[in-house]
Formats: C-alpha cells, sequence, structure tokens
C-alpha cells in the first residue's frame, strides 16, 4: 500500500491511498467467495459456477462494490495511522481507480485537528451568584411530594373545573365527516394537561356528568396527520365522569409519611438543604460555562465543518441511543416531533461547535500549564466507573487497555483544566 497526503485549506487533508492489483485481487476473490450462492448461472448448481464465467455473464465490475468495500476500512485504517495526522473527522471516501488487474486508488478526505491560539485564560471576570432558597421554593417541592402522594376522588355535585381529571367519550367531524383516529370512548382526560389540539380541554369547563357538547378546534399546521393539518374540526364530547385530586395536608404526619423524619420543621429542613446543594451544583456549572466561554472567546481557532459534522452525528447517535433505552426508537421520534436525520442534525450543530471549542481550549490550557493526571486520580475514576457500570473494579481494570487508560487520564487533565481556570476566575460583586 502506498499513500499520499496533501494538506488543504481550512485544516482539512486529502489522503491518497493506493492498493496493490494483488490486494485487489484478493480482495475480488473474497467478495466472490461472499457472493457465489447468490448468483444463479444456467448448468451449475448453486454456488458452483467459476468467478470468470460469473464475471464474464454480469460483467467484470460485479464484485467491485463489496471489494472495495472489504479493502477500504483496512487500507483507511492502516494510512491514518502512517500518516501521523490527527484526524478529527470520518473520513469522506472517493473511489479513483478500480479496474481488475490494476492498483485500487481511493482518497480519503479528513479533518485536522485545529490549532488553538489561547488569549487570557486566567483571571477571567465573572459576575458572582449566591445560591439562596426561597420558601416558595421549599412549598413548591413539597407539593410535588404531595401530588405524588394524593389520592382520586370521583366528584358528581359539580362541573368540570381546571385540573379535574374527566372521563370522556368523543368523535371527531372535519368538514361534516368523521375522520380516521377521531373517536375514542371512556379516554382519561386531564383538564390544563394541553394532551389535546388547541383549547379541546378549557371548553370542557363548566360541563357537567352526562352533559353533550360540541367542540370547536383548528388542527395546528403541522399537525403530523397531513390530511388533518390546518383544518378546523368539531368534536361531539360526552362526559361521564369528573375526578379530582385530594391532597394531603402538610403536617408532621405528612413528613413520617413520605421523608425518614418525625416532624414537618425537619422535612422542610431536609427539602431546603436539598434543594441547596442543586442550585450549589447549577451555580458551579454555570460558572464553569461562563469561564469557558469567555476563554474561547478569546482564543484563534479555525474549525473544519467536518469536524462538527462528525460531533453532531456522535451527538445524534448518543441521543438515540438515550430514548431507545426509555423504549422510543428513533424513527417513531421523528414521527412525533416532524423532525428527521437532517433537521436533528442541524439542530445539535451549535451544541457540537461548543463542545468542540470547549475541549480545545481545554486541551491547550493542558500544555500551556503542563497538566498531568496522577495514577491516584486514574483509580479513583475507575473506582467510580466501576460503581457506575455495577462491575468488580478489578474485571474492569482487565477491560482498560493503555488506549483506553491514556483517554481516561486525558478527560482527568482536562476537568483539572476546568478548577484551574475557575480557580483562576475572579467573581465581581
Amino acid at each position: 500500500m502506498s499513500l499520499q497526503v496533501e494538506k488543504l485549506e481550512k485544516n482539512m487533508a486529502k489522503l491518497t491511498i493506493e492498493a496493490s492489483a494483488e490486494e485487489f485481487e484478493a480482495a475480488l476473490q473474497k467478495a466472490y467467495l461472499k457472493n457465489k450462492n447468490k448468483i444463479n448461472v444456467q448448468g451449475f448448481r448453486s454456488g458452483k459456477a467459476p468467478r470468470a464465467l460469473i464475471e464474464k455473464m454480469y460483467g467484470a465490475s460485479i464484485f467491485y462494490e463489496d471489494a472495495a468495500n472489504e479493502l477500504i476500512p483496512g487500507a483507511y485504517e492502516k494510512a491514518a495511522g502512517e500518516s501521523g495526522l490527527e484526524i478529527v473527522s470520518r473520513p469522506e471516501i472517493d473511489v479513483v481507480q478500480i479496474e481488475k488487474g490494476k492498483s485500487f486508488i481511493f482518497t480519503a478526505e479528513v479533518a485536522l485537528k485545529p490549532e488553538v491560539t489561547l488569549g487570557t485564560y486566567k483571571g477571567i471576570k465573572i459576575e458572582k451568584k449566591e445560591a439562596t432558597v426561597t420558601e416558595d421554593e421549599i412549598m413548591a417541592q413539597i407539593d410535588k411530594e404531595r401530588e405524588q402522594n394524593s389520592r382520586t376522588i370521583s366528584v358528581s355535585d359539580r362541573a368540570v373545573q381546571d385540573g379535574d381529571i374527566t372521563v370522556i367519550d368523543f368523535e371527531g367531524f372535519v368538514d361534516g365527516a368523521a375522520f380516521e383516529g377521531g373517536k375514542g370512548e371512556d379516554y382519561s382526560l386531564t383538564i390544563g394537561s394541553h394532551s389535546f389540539i388547541d383549547t379541546f380541554e378549557e371548553q370542557l369547563i363548566g360541563k357537567n356528568i352526562g352533559e353533550e357538547a360540541e367542540v370547536n378546534v383548528t388542527f395546528p399546521e403541522e399537525y403530523q396527520a397531513k390530511e388533518l393539518a390546518g383544518k378546523p374540526a368539531m368534536f361531539k364530547v360526552k362526559v361521564k365522569e369528573i375526578k379530582e385530586k385530594e391532597l394531603p395536608e402538610v403536617d408532621d404526619e405528612f413528613a413520617t409519611e413520605v421523608s425518614e423524619f418525625d416532624t414537618l420543621d425537619e422535612y422542610k429542613a431536609d427539602v431546603k438543604d436539598k434543594l441547596l446543594k442543586g442550585k450549589e451544583k447549577e451555580a458551579k456549572s454555570k460558572k464553569e460555562d461562563a469561564v469557558i466561554d469567555a476563554i474561547i472567546e478569546d482564543a484563534k481557532m479555525e474549525i473544519p465543518d467536518a469536524m462538527v459534522k462528525t460531533q453532531a452525528k456522535q451527538m445524534a447517535e448518543d441521543f438515540a441511543y438515550r430514548i431507545s433505552q426509555q423504549g422510543l426508537s428513533l424513527d417513531q421520534y421523528f414521527q412525533y416531533t416532524g423532525l428527521n436525520r437532517d433537521t436533528l442534525l442541524e439542530q445539535m450543530k451549535p451544541q457540537a461547535v461548543k463542545r468542540i471549542q470547549s475541549r480545545l481550549v481545554l486541551e491547550a490550557i493542558v500544555k500551556e500549564e503542563d497538566i498531568k493526571a496522577t495514577e491516584e486520580q486514574f483509580e479513583e475514576e475507575l473506582t467510580k466507573m466501576a460503581s457506575m457500570y455495577n462491575m468488580e473494579l478489578d474485571k474492569l481494570k482487565e477491560n482498560i487497555g493503555e488506549y483506553e487508560k491514556e483517554n481516561i487520564m486525558a478527560d482527568i487533565a482536562i476537568q483539572e483544566a476546568v478548577k484551574f481556570v475557575v480557580e483562576k476566575a475572579v467573581e465581581n460583586e
């Protein structure tokens, strides 16, 4: 294999990679062996037709695509290593020459890690913010606990109010005709939840059990069912049940039921402490963000588009994995939101740029200040990881190679750089 490297503008490079004719021939043979059972040739049993005959019948290029797919990954990986370049994107592959009996040539266009010129990163001035908790915030948190410990009771002596849970039958009509999916029976609908379109829920307020009502709404312009989007509709609705939540009293008894404390005062003090810790953590994160934003603003770097694209794709893959853990596929998410893969990636680009900028300036500070992770810090991080993944520490260590260790040590150094610049920051009163 031979390699040529051409540096391009905006931190891009083109790798021209050439595999020998012998290597390409070997890849063609693998492609033939992989596909021969799928190709029918009259006079031969399945998988027994000679490669030369298949190529004569269907053309020499019949195995080219699979041969290229066989060759490219390994050849690119080897070339990327030999190039000595800091590649920070997935390669854009373009086949230059593919012909039986000749060498196989392709190019891989990649983004290179940008050089960073740091500006000011010590003594960054930021606004000081104190973490405080108000009585209203304490009571709001307690009210959430009351909601979780509420009980639902049936109501028969009044009309529907905001916040009620109603049981309804409904049928929807557009232009006087019932439409598919517009009918439901014994449907539980919480008034004020905004789970139904437009002003549907509000129009049920004041209606009594057994009462039938006509509810007029307009479907949103971006509604997922295109045939209904933007159209006015009328729903015939019958209220069958009205229920309301009965919340427990906020007293010592409530405190003992929802916590390990015996009195309301002790419970409230614990709620305040937890809220304060949460606010302190949030304030710390905002302080770090403010400092890093200021460092980025004063630094110079040219980030290639391919690097942003790669980061956005990685973030989209991470997002898809997270929602899959909740039982939702990416296609289902697109169906519910009206987004697609391109719009999702476009939405993620600003955050992708921010992540890249943050990492680059912090790596530059690590280098400038000669910040290094210690073995003790590495052991602490492994202990945290073992706990997180519910693994024995020794088992985790068996799976950590030198490459993984280098990455973990680099991440620790980055966090140390964050601490360094925050400690050097100046808070304005």
